[in-house]
């Protein structure tokens, strides 16, 4: 069977019930952590704008904007949510930068009011196929080479939840997922310039996989060879260094879902090691902003190329700091923690953080390749000549040094309550994700995200 037939009849075919508990944990916590970031992201910078922007387009109104209580057509919803559960940058990851919870949960609820009715079971079971087939789809650093992993690939992630929950059949889904080869794409230069397509691209898949579902149950098809073709997915984005069989080895039994990152700090997933360090450092040692006469940070060189740069506000300040190491750093010396509240455009302008920012040195230390892809080693130097040294191997929340489970719900409480959405609501939406899989209809969870 060829690689792409296969692929499929795992989206199609895979149980409830061949879900591993530790795989079926993971999956809960994508769910969980997404629901936060959905509702803390609805009135970040560019929500609004694509919200009424597509309502003024109209059309059908097949579901849910989250926290904005209204319905669109399901692909302009599924863009929105998408968008919003990015917004923060505090969404789950996987190395190196790819974001797929943001794109899956948001298709999966989409897609589920276009159906009407789905159960908790077979909610979990298509978040838990999208999510394996972009794992298993996830490029290397050298591979992607600039191109944003999640334009990318979370094409596939949301395109093969929505055709499994809209059970198309074989030949409808391969066509699904050629069409969404067809829309893969984003650039990391969105992350380097500060800008707010970062969360459109992530919106984007989420459409496209609601959209390319849809297109190939009316008839419309995609190149049946989107992964091994001679200009396929292997070759154009994966620069023939990857066998495409090797998606598909051990597929159902084996899951790469579980390298899922789970952020402790709301910043981009290659500044928790610095963060975590510095912070370690500052309780340790009782270090005040005010003793320091520099800081030196040496990450790995793609780290480096992706947040280690001057720190400078633009036009979109929070987008800014969330992919710069010398803020999220100096943020987090200066108030002994980095909340989502230190994100916001007044905290980024204070002047004690801005002179602390100017103490940073960032280098690049490609030996730091042969550690992790998270490796950090933070030297503080004092105005007395004293030095405190950190070296962090593999960040927190990172496969090797995950989150406890109170952890994860301390996470997304802070995240609701920075939406101001009440104790209530949140511990009713904690509370259907331990059991989702017991739930008749996830209209239940749908309701809980809407107002």
């Amino acid at each position: 069977m060829r690689t792409e037939d296969r692929l499929v009849e795992f989206i199609r075919k895979f149980s409830f019930e061949e879900i591993p508990n530790d795989v079926l944990t993971v999956v809960k916590n994508v769910i969980l952590n997404v629901c936060g970031t959905i509702v803390a992201g609805a009135k970040e910078e560019g929500i609004k704008t694509l919200y009424d922007y597509y309502r003024r387009m109209g059309g059908i109104p097949e579901a849910t904007v989250f926290r904005f209580n209204d319905r669109l057509p399901a692909e302009n919803s599924a863009l929105i949510n998408g968008a919003m559960a990015r917004a923060l940058d505090f969404c789950d990851a996987m190395v190196p930068g790819l974001h797929m919870g943001s794109t899956a949960i948001p298709c999966a609820l989409a897609a589920s009011e276009l159906v009407g009715y789905v159960s908790g079971k077979e909610f979990v079971t298509a978040v838990t196929v999208g999510l394996e087939v972009g794992s298993r789809l996830n490029l290397s650093e050298k591979a992607y080479d600039g191109f944003d992993p999640t334009g990318v690939v979370s094409t596939f992630v949301g395109t093969s939840v929505a055709a499994r929950l809209l059970r198309l059949e074989h030949s409808a889904c391969l066509n699904a997922l050629g069409l969404a080869f067809n829309r893969s794409g984003g650039s990391f230069q969105s992350n380097i310039d500060g800008t707010l397509a970062v969360r459109v691209i992530q919106g984007w898949t989420a459409q496209t996989g609601i959209m390319c579902a849809r297109y190939a149950k009316e008839g419309i098809t995609g190149p049946k060879n989107f992964l091994g073709g001679i200009y396929g997915f292997y070759h154009l984005y994966g620069k023939d260094l990857f066998r495409p069989e090797d998606a598909i080895k051990d597929i159902g039994e084996s899951f790469l879902l579980k390298r899922t990152v789970f952020k402790k700090y709301p910043a981009c997933g290659a500044i928790q090691s610095s963060v975590e360090a510095i912070l370690n450092l500052k309780k340790e040692h009782e270090i005040e902003p005010s003793y320091v006469d520099r800081i030196e940070i040496e990450v790995t060189p793609y780290v480096f190329r992706l947040v280690g740069r001057e720190f400078k506000i633009g036009d979109n300040p929070r987008v800014d700091a969330q992919f710069s190491l010398r803020y999220c750093v100096a943020s987090a010396l200066t108030k002994g923690s980095l909340r989502l509240e230190d994100f916001e455009e007044k905290a980024l302008r204070d002047p004690s953080i801005g002179e602390l920012i100017q103490k940073i040195q960032v280098t690049p230390k490609s030996e730091l390749d042969y550690v992790d892809h998270t490796a950090v080693r933070v030297k503080i130097i004092c105005k007395d000549k004293k030095e405190y040294f950190m070296a962090i191997d593999i960040a927190p929340g990172f496969p090797g040094n995950p989150l406890s489970d109170e952890e994860h719900v301390k996470r997304f409480l802070n995240l609701a309550d920075y939406a101001k959405i009440g104790k209530d609501r949140a511990e009713r939406i904690i509370d259907f994700v331990k059991s989702v899989e017991k739930k008749e209809d996830v209209g239940e969870l749908i309701g809980y995200l809407s107002h």
